[in-house]
């Protein structure tokens, strides 16, 4: 667990508790860490504690029994739900990264990498269903490979377990999230031939849910949350690599500075984050047809019975 406190106490009187399950601890949602380090929450009235909970049907889990407030994850895991038919099924009012965040390593450096080239190979993967194996997926079927047919994907280790198994002599690819694709490359056993970010274009990958029976009782909460979220995105959006990994450094304390600036300038250079936390029609359909195509949903579900706008809508109006 890690306290969302930062550079603020937490402990003032007046602030309202929430809980905050994150599906992984990354510098891919730096915005995130900006927002509890400035101590954007406390101005909104809140008293963060962030859950790493390790995996978007873990978040769920917390979210549906209650341990956690508010679940940020790849938004597929509210669609399951809603399709299981869930009376207080989680509705998403704010999306942070619109790229895949995680990136594919290999056992060296390969300048003319093409996707092709995982025909015949062995790959880590991720958990079946989840964003990252499916947007994996997404990428290997655009560039005409079958992911059953035409190479091993190996699903079977826990997310967050894959970088030491692939140091290990495991695979020959791997697909990792930061801050595990740069500390292969820094142990020298291996080398990011490719980004899943840029190769499979604008996607929603990750964003920030509540039940409907807390959004009845916490309205207020959800919108200072969102406030709070925005002012981090501004923040990053605004200021340099070394800048933002010099506040969100205490959130990476095994992680020397210049490799958060690294990490944080390779999210800026293809375009991570959003300017806005609106989750519009057209990036649910997207998110989706590669639901679809994965062969995780086989009716699509509508836009309007999980995702809001009018918290992110009025985040960005007043921060303008």
């Amino acid at each position: 667990m890690f306290a969302g406190c930062g550079k603020q106490s937490g402990e003032e009187n007046g602030l309202t508790p929430v809980t905050l399950s994150e599906v992984a601890h990354s510098i891919f949602y730096a915005p995130q860490y900006v927002a509890i380090e400035n101590g954007y929450f406390e101005e909104e009235g809140i008293k963060l504690t962030l859950v790493n909970s390790a995996g978007a049907d873990k978040v769920m889990t917390a979210l549906i029994s209650g341990d956690a407030d508010i679940g940020f994850m790849g938004s597929e895991a509210s669609i399951y739900v809603y399709v299981e038919g869930s009376s207080d099924y989680a509705v998403n009012f704010a999306q942070l990264t619109q790229r895949a965040g995680n990136f594919l390593v290999g056992r060296e450096a390969d300048e003319g990498f093409q996707w092709e080239d995982l025909k015949g190979k062995k790959v880590l993967g991720g958990r079946a269903g989840g964003m990252p194996q499916m947007v994996f997926e997404y990428i290997l079927k655009k560039n005409g490979i079958d992911p059953k047919k035409d190479l091993a994907i190996d699903q079977s280790i826990n997310f967050g377990l894959t970088a030491a198994a692939f140091m290990e002599g495991d695979a020959d690819y791997t697909v990792e999230f930061e801050p595990f694709a740069t500390k292969i490359e820094l142990q020298g056993a291996g080398k990011v031939v490719a980004s899943l970010g840029v190769d499979s274009g604008y996607v929603p990958y990750t964003a920030y849910c509540a039940k409907q029976s807390y959004y009845m009782e916490h309205e207020d909460v959800i919108q200072g949350f969102t406030n709070a979220i925005q002012k981090g995105l501004d923040f990053v959006n605004s200021h340099s690599a070394e800048e933002i990994a010099s506040v969100i450094a205490p959130q990476f304390a095994e992680t020397e500075i210049d490799t958060i600036a690294a990490i944080v300038e390779r999210y800026l250079t293809q375009d991570t984050w959003k300017t806005d936390l609106v989750f519009s029609k057209e990036s649910f359909e997207l998110l989706q047809d590669i639901l679809t195509e994965a062969g995780e949903l086989e009716e699509k579900v509508p836009y309007e019975d999980l995702v809001t706008t009018e918290y992110a809508e009025k985040a960005a109006e007043k921060m303008k």
